[in-house]
């Protein structure tokens, strides 16, 4: 019995001691995981390394007249490691020193806290000795700048605990303006020049190898081990601001007046088929407009600007003359178990082709079409294939969709497909396709490729130019030309638009258009219209070509293209030409003199030798090869390139010389360069001469 005893009791113990080992081996884990989880997690951080990519910056969208309409700007989120050796040894001692000064700083910097509730909030995060505490987020550079001078945050980031992540968001400065064609880079939903030059704009991310610390921040390891990003190339647009501007203006006016669901107006150039503005506004809510859809690249049926094309063919092919009669059957006429009808009761019967036009009358256009074209609709489509019609306009935005037609021998062409079509039924193309068209009529028949991009840019330097591109070098003979020209001429003189374009200084040629448009899924049942105006002008010596497009809210009674697109056309004509082409004109009256005034260009030798032989302007070159800098002048009329004095110790003198000069100039000699304006310089904070030192601030201000 005693050594049975004695065994039970070895085993007992030894179950006890096994038990107390297990509970001690689990407190510990517990231990370990909750009171001293977040040092071995630092500590595994801070033993890992990675590459990390560095982000391009993103090249900028300029208009062409230099004006930035997407660029790219740093963004900051503060976050302080309160676990940092210096504030916590010696009781937080140097914590308490500086966390009033710090709390007022912020307060006085945000103005969203006081001091006290900004010092409670340092407190809480110090007490909870966090690994990544966020102090503010989001915050300018301006602000940034300022906040890493504040007390404590000065001393660098392994004394404060400070940490910065910066991050560059997309910004659109003028908003609204051409947004939808401009784009906005957002990674997964880039649309516009954003999307289409993507891969140009977004550069080449760095690499680089970094240490990871608590709360996963790299830090980076060793300098030898980064590849630089390589910044994104800058799209320099054809949109002119000032053009974008008046032509959104006059849009928006018209669209809120009518309480209209949605229109786009086009600008283009008419001599190389720059778009010069497009404006595209869908209704978003009460008497409230956006830039959601590019209605200027989306087909819809065009109504009666499509007659131009009609009577393009009639005319091309001779199937007609415009002084021969065409009876208008009383505004309606019957043609395979349908009716045409006119849009407009214009009490005429018998008149001339030309007239017909002029009126917009459907049924002539119809009918004409219908007599030369039912029995052979292949020699009228071949019309439309010769204008581009059929097919995308190649414009460089990612987004244009294909237009739309009945083509003989496919399901949906019938009998009333030609009549139908000649007014512009039955099928869809885009306002740019329309405006494709007149700018070819104006521009002496030849067919313009539309394009946004004018140029490729590198830091400053032209990497890719774009120019004009014919797609069509004749849409029609001469005669056909002539005789296209008269009949719009004759719209805004004796049609239908004639009580808009009276009275004006300059001639306009184009075509009211009136469409009733399907309603989703309702068809047809509902009063939809689309309004409709296409034109250049002046008539005589065309500058711009103009296409305005509007839908008319269901309940509007005044829908016609006379009416509601026609006014804004004239509202972007009379603007642009009261401001250039009447300003063009006086200035091509005057004589042409010498220029007699004063003036003096400074900067790098080569750069001005360089532009000067580009200008062709013949100058005296007093400089010598090892001359870095150097100076252009007039000297009765004679121009010299002289030597531009530098000092290796002392402060140079800037005045004159470009962005691009002054900050190389400066920063070669060690400055801190703080710039004011654009232009050229005229004034300088470290004056000429006086001594400079490495890290010394100059405050630079341009003209």
């Amino acid at each position: 019995m005693e050594v049975k005893r004695d065994i039970l009791w070895r085993v007992y113990l030894s179950y006890l001691l096994m038990i107390l080992v297990c509970v001690v081996i689990f407190g510990k884990a517990i231990f370990i995981q909750q009171v001293e989880g977040n040092k071995w997690r630092s500590m595994s951080d801070s033993l890992h390394q990675r590459i990390q990519e560095i982000e391009a910056e993103r090249g900028t969208i300029y208009s062409e007249d230099g004006q930035m309409l997407s660029t790219s700007i740093p963004q900051f989120d503060v976050f302080i490691d309160f676990r940092v050796a210096a504030l916590r040894e010696k009781n937080g001692q140097l914590f308490r020193k500086y966390v009033d000064s710090v709390a007022m700083s912020l307060s006085k910097l945000f103005k969203d806290q006081t001091p006290a509730q900004y010092k409670y909030v340092l407190q809480q995060g110090y007490k909870n000795s966090a690994a990544y505490f966020p102090l503010k987020k989001k915050i300018s550079y301006r602000e940034y700048d300022q906040l890493r001078n504040f007390p404590l945050f000065k001393m660098g980031r392994y004394k404060s605990g400070l940490i910065i992540k910066e991050k560059t968001i997309r910004l659109n400065p003028y908003n609204m303006l051409a947004f939808r064609t401009i784009g906005l880079a957002r990674d997964s939903n880039k649309v516009g020049l954003e999307l289409t030059y993507d891969s140009l704009l977004k550069g080449r991310n760095g690499k680089q190898l970094v240490r990871s610390i608590a709360g996963g921040v790299g830090v980076p390891v060793d300098d030898n081990y980064m590849i630089e990003p390589e910044t994104g190339k800058d799209i320099v647009s054809t949109i002119d601001v000032f053009i974008q501007d008046i032509t959104e203006s006059a849009l928006m006016k018209m669209m809120l007046k009518k309480n209209a669901e949605q229109g786009c107006a086009i600008v283009m150039e008419t001599s190389t088929g720059k778009i010069k503005a497009i404006a595209n506004l869908g209704k978003t809510g009460p008497a409230t407009y956006w830039e959601n859809l590019n209605y200027a690249v989306s087909p819809t049926e065009p109504g009666s600007t499509f007659k131009l094309v009609t009577l393009l063919a009639l005319l091309e092919d001779k199937k007609i003359n415009l002084n021969q009669s065409v009876f208008l059957e009383n505004g309606i006429w019957q043609v395979a178990g349908n009716f045409v009808k006119d849009s407009e009761d214009h009490n005429e019967n018998n008149v001339t082709i030309k007239k017909a036009f002029e009126l917009s009358s459907n049924v002539a256009m119809a009918k004409l079409a219908y007599a030369h074209y039912s029995n052979n609709p292949r020699q009228l489509f071949k019309h439309i294939a010769n204008l581009k019609l059929d097919t995308l306009t190649g414009i460089d935005l990612i987004g244009e969709r294909r237009p739309s037609f009945h083509k003989p021998g496919t399901k949906l062409y019938n009998a009333t497909t030609v009549p139908w079509m000649s007014f512009g039924y039955g099928i869809s193309i885009s306002p740019l396709q329309t405006a494709m068209l007149y700018n070819a009529v104006a521009n002496n028949g030849a067919m313009l490729k539309p394009y946004l991009v004018s140029s490729i840019k590198e830091e400053g330097l032209v990497l890719n130019e774009y120019g004009p591109k014919v797609v069509v070098p004749k849409i029609c003979t001469e005669v056909t030309l002539e005789l296209l020209r008269s009949c719009l001429e004759g719209v805004c003189t004796d049609g239908t638009a004639k009580e808009v374009f009276k009275n004006l200084p300059y001639k306009v040629a184009g075509k009211t258009g009136t469409a009733k448009v399907a309603d989703d899924n309702r068809g047809y049942t509902t009063n939809k219209f689309q309004s409709s105006f296409a034109g250049y002008f002046p008539a005589d010596n065309p500058q711009y070509t103009c296409v305005v497009v509007i839908q008319n809210n269901p309940s509007e009674t005044d829908y016609y293209g006379a009416t509601v697109a026609a006014p804004v056309f004239k509202e972007i004509s009379d603007r642009l030409y009261s401001t250039y082409i009447k300003i063009a004109k006086n200035n091509q009256a005057q004589i042409k003199k010498k220029d007699s005034s004063n003036f003096q260009f400074s900067g790098y030798r080569t750069d001005l030798a360089y532009l000067s032989k580009k200008l062709q302007i013949p100058f005296k070159d007093s400089t010598k090869e090892i001359d870095r800098w150097s100076f252009i002048q007039n000297n009765n009329e004679k121009y010299i390139l002289r030597r531009k004095l530098m000092s290796e110790n002392a402060m140079p003198i800037l005045k004159g010389l470009s962005l691009k000069d002054a900050v190389y100039l400066c920063e070669e000699k060690g400055l801190i360069v703080n710039v004011a304006g654009r232009g050229r310089v005229v004034s300088q904070s470290v004056l000429p001469g006086q001594a400079i030192a490495k890290g010394q601030l100059i405050n630079l201000t341009f003209n």
